[in-house]
């Protein structure tokens, strides 16, 4: 069979054509917008969730509702490795450069940011904006009146601005940006011209914890939307929809893995389905194809996101001795304390209680008291599944 192109990217934003669930977050922030533009307001959102739990995909999804149903102009802005208010306002302006460049209201855009706009690329066809450090310090200090004169500017076209300011890793424990984001509000929320912003920040709960830290106020400034994982329907829906795109059929009991190691994590399943797609030769994915794909897919999961989180902060010897026991069997979901110190020797037992609590402050494993007393089970079960193919000399999904 000719395989189609995997429907899944890992490591990126979903596409919007494969884009599910999420119904009441989508809708929740595209009230705030149609409040923003109809009432000439500032709403403030901060979208919360895990690293790879679909904060930008959820974010790319809601400004493009908002866009389309409310005319209001979405930029979706990046702020990876930013670790000053300067590159924030500047990659702010390069991205209205870029959503602008084909659209009506281009020659005011490019007019208004004045001879700051370079061509850049090979010929010239993509456009950067550069300014000087002292002009990049003043827009930092007047990005509210600079964004309500744009707006004037381009009123005939659009109502209102959504600005998503995505990936605070870099400024979120800098004491500076979150001064400049709470007189920033203040400012447009007192000042005698009404700005219709829709302000959305996105990142993990540390960070909103970070600015909150510098900036207490800044406590009641932002409504939070927190993203969980998804539910067992919504996994099967994304699965089935996303290979019906590539003519790609899955049967009930490989779905059921699929949800079932995925754990409903956005990034496990888009690494799960793409290792799973390639596994497949007949178009058909049944459960020998899924368990094949799940082991594949565990181990570029484990090196990608678990050895980070896990191996990296942990440097005891007894420690990670331990994690090599946790698991005795591929398909193991959960397991007793008991049976962990039956397990591992005597030494690696007096740490046991230690190494446990560690587990579930990096959210490995969680306590299951419905099971008992001393029950845990594994966050995801692709968790359980790495460690068993660390310890185990053949692996096998049997």
């Amino acid at each position: 069979m000719a395989k189609e192109y995997s429907p899944f990217t890992p490591g990126v934003p979903v596409p919007i054509e494969f884009f599910v669930g999420r119904e009441r977050e989508i809708t929740e922030i595209v009230e705030h917008v149609a409040k923003s533009a109809s009432r000439k307001t500032l709403e403030r959102i901060f979208i919360s969730g895990d690293r790879g739990i679909g904060k930008s995909s959820l974010c790319r999804m809601a400004l493009r509702i908002a866009e389309e149903k409310h005319e209001v102009l979405g930029l979706h802005v990046f702020l990876g490795g930013v670790t000053s208010l300067e590159e924030m306002v500047r990659r702010i302006f390069e991205r209205l450069l870029q959503v602008s460049q084909d659209r009506s209201w281009f020659e005011g855009v490019k007019k208004f940011l004045g001879n700051n706009v370079r061509e850049v690329g090979l010929f010239g066809v993509s456009l950067a904006f550069e300014a000087s450090p002292r002009d990049l310090a003043q827009a930092v200090g007047t990005l509210g009146p600079t964004l309500q004169k744009l707006l004037s500017q381009i009123s005939s076209h659009r109502k209102g601005l959504m600005i998503v300011l995505d990936d605070l890793n870099g400024l979120a424990a800098d004491r500076a940006f979150a001064n400049w984001l709470k007189s920033f509000v203040d400012e447009l929320a007192t000042g005698r011209e009404n700005l219709p912003l829709t302000l959305v920040l996105a990142g993990m709960p540390e960070r909103r914890a970070q600015l909150i830290q510098k900036q207490p106020s800044l406590d009641r400034v932002f409504d939070v939307i927190g993203i969980a994982g998804f539910n067992e329907a919504e996994t099967q829906q994304f699965y089935q929809q996303a290979l019906a795109k590539v003519n790609v059929r899955i049967l009930p009991g490989a779905l059921d893995l699929l949800w079932r190691f995925s754990g409903g994590y956005p990034v496990f399943l888009h690494e799960i389905g793409d290792a799973v797609f390639k596994t497949d030769t007949d178009g058909v994915i049944d459960e020998n194809d899924a368990l094949a794909g799940i082991v594949g897919a565990a181990k570029i999961i484990g090196v990608k996101y678990i050895e980070p989180k896990v191996l990296d902060a942990i440097w005891s010897k007894r420690y990670r001795r331990i994690l090599k026991r946790m698991v005795s069997a591929p398909l193991q979901p959960h397991f007793s304390k008991a049976e962990l110190v039956a397990r591992v020797s005597p030494d690696d037992a007096k740490v046991l209680d230690n190494f446990l609590q560690k587990m579930k402050q990096l959210g490995v494993v969680q306590q299951s008291s419905e099971m008992g007393r001393g029950k845990y089970r594994f966050a995801s079960q692709i968790y359980a599944l790495y460690f068993y193919l660390q310890s185990a000399p053949h692996p096998t999904a049997d």
